[in-house]
Protein backbone atom coordinates (compact mmCIF):
# COMPACT_ATOMS: atom_id res chain seq x y z
CA UNK A 1 0.00 0.00 0.00
CA UNK A 2 1.92 3.11 -1.03
CA UNK A 3 1.16 6.53 1.17
CA UNK A 4 1.97 8.62 -1.85
CA UNK A 5 -0.43 11.65 -1.91
CA UNK A 6 -1.96 15.11 -0.90
CA UNK A 7 -4.26 14.99 1.69
CA UNK A 8 -6.03 17.44 4.00
CA UNK A 9 -6.61 17.71 7.44
CA UNK A 10 -10.28 16.89 7.78
CA UNK A 11 -10.63 16.85 12.19
CA UNK A 12 -8.22 17.12 15.04
CA UNK A 13 -8.49 16.55 18.73
CA UNK A 14 -7.08 17.67 21.39
CA UNK A 15 -4.64 20.30 19.57
CA UNK A 16 -4.70 22.79 21.84
CA UNK A 17 -4.02 20.94 24.86
CA UNK A 18 -0.93 19.18 23.04
CA UNK A 19 0.56 22.13 22.09
CA UNK A 20 0.84 23.41 25.33
CA UNK A 21 2.22 20.70 26.76
CA UNK A 22 4.65 21.05 23.70
CA UNK A 23 5.21 24.50 24.98
CA UNK A 24 4.12 26.20 21.51
CA UNK A 25 3.07 29.59 22.47
CA UNK A 26 -0.64 30.80 22.86
CA UNK A 27 -0.39 32.98 19.67
CA UNK A 28 0.52 30.42 17.31
CA UNK A 29 -1.52 27.44 19.00
CA UNK A 30 -4.25 30.19 18.27
CA UNK A 31 -3.54 30.82 14.99
CA UNK A 32 -2.91 27.07 13.89
CA UNK A 33 -5.93 25.60 15.47
CA UNK A 34 -8.05 26.74 12.48
CA UNK A 35 -6.12 26.11 9.44
CA UNK A 36 -6.26 23.35 7.42
CA UNK A 37 -3.32 21.75 6.61
CA UNK A 38 -2.26 19.94 3.63
CA UNK A 39 -0.19 16.89 3.78
CA UNK A 40 1.73 15.42 0.81
CA UNK A 41 3.71 12.13 1.09
CA UNK A 42 5.83 11.08 -1.60
CA UNK A 43 6.47 7.53 -0.88
CA UNK A 44 9.73 5.93 -2.68
CA UNK A 45 10.41 2.08 -1.55
CA UNK A 46 11.44 2.65 1.80
CA UNK A 47 12.26 6.20 1.64
CA UNK A 48 9.33 9.08 2.40
CA UNK A 49 9.35 12.65 2.25
CA UNK A 50 6.32 14.44 3.64
CA UNK A 51 5.66 18.09 3.20
CA UNK A 52 2.79 19.60 5.53
CA UNK A 53 1.97 23.22 4.65
CA UNK A 54 -0.18 24.79 7.29
CA UNK A 55 -1.18 28.20 6.01
CA UNK A 56 2.11 30.04 5.28
CA UNK A 57 4.31 27.74 7.10
CA UNK A 58 5.55 24.45 5.32
CA UNK A 59 7.92 21.74 7.34
CA UNK A 60 9.47 19.19 4.93
CA UNK A 61 10.82 16.11 6.56
CA UNK A 62 12.41 13.02 4.75
CA UNK A 63 13.18 9.84 6.06
CA UNK A 64 13.89 6.39 5.74
CA UNK A 65 12.42 3.32 7.02
CA UNK A 66 14.45 1.83 9.84
CA UNK A 67 17.32 4.46 8.84
CA UNK A 68 18.10 7.38 11.57
CA UNK A 69 16.83 10.68 10.11
CA UNK A 70 16.37 14.17 11.10
CA UNK A 71 12.68 15.42 11.67
CA UNK A 72 11.21 19.07 12.21
CA UNK A 73 8.96 17.90 14.90
CA UNK A 74 5.44 19.96 15.61
CA UNK A 75 7.15 22.28 17.64
CA UNK A 76 9.74 23.53 15.26
CA UNK A 77 12.56 21.40 16.94
CA UNK A 78 14.40 18.99 15.18
CA UNK A 79 15.33 15.56 16.27
CA UNK A 80 16.57 12.53 15.46
CA UNK A 81 14.35 9.48 15.03
CA UNK A 82 13.67 5.78 13.74
CA UNK A 83 10.76 5.20 11.48
CA UNK A 84 9.57 1.69 11.56
CA UNK A 85 6.81 0.53 9.58
CA UNK A 86 3.94 -2.42 11.01
CA UNK A 87 2.30 -4.12 8.11
CA UNK A 88 1.86 -1.93 5.20
CA UNK A 89 0.10 0.90 6.32
CA UNK A 90 1.73 1.94 10.18
CA UNK A 91 4.36 4.47 10.48
CA UNK A 92 5.39 3.95 14.04
CA UNK A 93 8.07 6.02 16.23
CA UNK A 94 9.45 7.07 19.41
CA UNK A 95 10.77 10.66 20.25
CA UNK A 96 11.03 12.14 23.37
CA UNK A 97 8.92 10.72 25.22
CA UNK A 98 6.35 10.69 22.28
CA UNK A 99 5.04 7.60 20.41
CA UNK A 100 3.82 8.75 16.76
CA UNK A 101 1.61 6.33 14.48
CA UNK A 102 0.60 7.47 11.23
CA UNK A 103 -1.89 5.08 9.95
CA UNK A 104 -3.34 4.53 6.41
CA UNK A 105 -6.66 3.14 5.69
CA UNK A 106 -8.04 3.61 1.93
CA UNK A 107 -7.87 7.38 1.41
CA UNK A 108 -8.15 8.24 5.26
CA UNK A 109 -4.85 9.33 7.20
CA UNK A 110 -5.01 9.12 11.15
CA UNK A 111 -2.06 10.67 12.85
CA UNK A 112 -2.02 9.86 16.37
CA UNK A 113 0.64 11.30 18.98
CA UNK A 114 0.62 9.93 22.61
CA UNK A 115 2.68 11.90 25.47
CA UNK A 116 2.01 10.58 28.62
CA UNK A 117 -2.06 10.39 28.92
CA UNK A 118 -2.32 13.47 26.48
CA UNK A 119 -3.57 12.31 22.59
CA UNK A 120 -3.64 14.50 19.68
CA UNK A 121 -5.85 12.72 16.96
CA UNK A 122 -5.72 14.24 13.31
CA UNK A 123 -7.45 12.45 10.70
CA UNK A 124 -6.64 13.58 6.82
CA UNK A 125 -8.55 12.47 3.54
CA UNK A 126 -6.93 11.74 0.78
CA UNK A 127 -7.75 15.11 -1.97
Amino acid sequence: MSFTGKYELQSQENFEPFMRALGLPEEKIQKGKDLKSISEIVQDGKKFTVTVTTGSEVVKNQFTIGEESEIQMLNGEKTKVVVQMEGNNRLVTEVKGMKSVTELNGDIITYTMTMGDLTLKRVSKRI
